[in-house]
């Protein structure tokens, strides 16, 4: 199947994803990642960045992330006209074959964005995360967040 989620797919870590990109956007004002890999132990997010976060950085994204999730925000998808989703929305990585209904994800009041993948129904199911890494490569100007849900080791 052409979607089809990969075996170690999980739900609540994507969800936390798009908090994250949202945080990021928010805190740092960059762009959402541009590459991630998503799974159930640990997780990684890609961002075009041009400098190395400090640890006090790092203590203050992880806090906010987790102030979202603790928030209880519920996750609701509905669709929208794809001229619609180009006007509100970042659509870049969105291929042709997206068709003429786009599909964007809510959580709660704080992020919005297409998504063709699976989330949970509300924040309180992820739990807290802990940001295990960051690097940055400075050739790339790439910062590369590492992240994990805290009670799964």
């Amino acid at each position: 199947m052409l979607n089809e989620p990969k075996k170690d797919y999980n739900r609540e870590m994507h969800t936390a994803e798009h908090i994250l990109n949202q945080t990021m956007v928010r805190m740092f004002g960059t762009d959402r990642s541009f590459s991630n890999h998503i799974e159930r132990k640990k997780s990684k997010c890609d961002y075009k960045f041009d400098r190395a976060l400090s640890p006090e950085e790092v203590d203050k994204l992880e806090s906010a992330v987790n102030e979202v999730i603790s928030s209880n925000l519920e996750i609701k998808e509905h669709l929208v006209s794809r001229e619609e989703a180009e006007l509100r929305y970042n659509t870049s990585k969105l291929p042709p074959e997206a068709g003429d209904m786009i599909r964007i994800i809510s959580v709660g009041d704080y992020d919005h964005c297409p998504c063709i993948g699976e989330h949970i129904s509300n924040t309180s199911e992820i739990g807290p995360i802990k940001i295990v890494s960051t690097d940055f490569e400075r050739d790339r100007n790439v910062l590369r967040i590492r992240y994990k849900r805290s009670q799964i080791e």
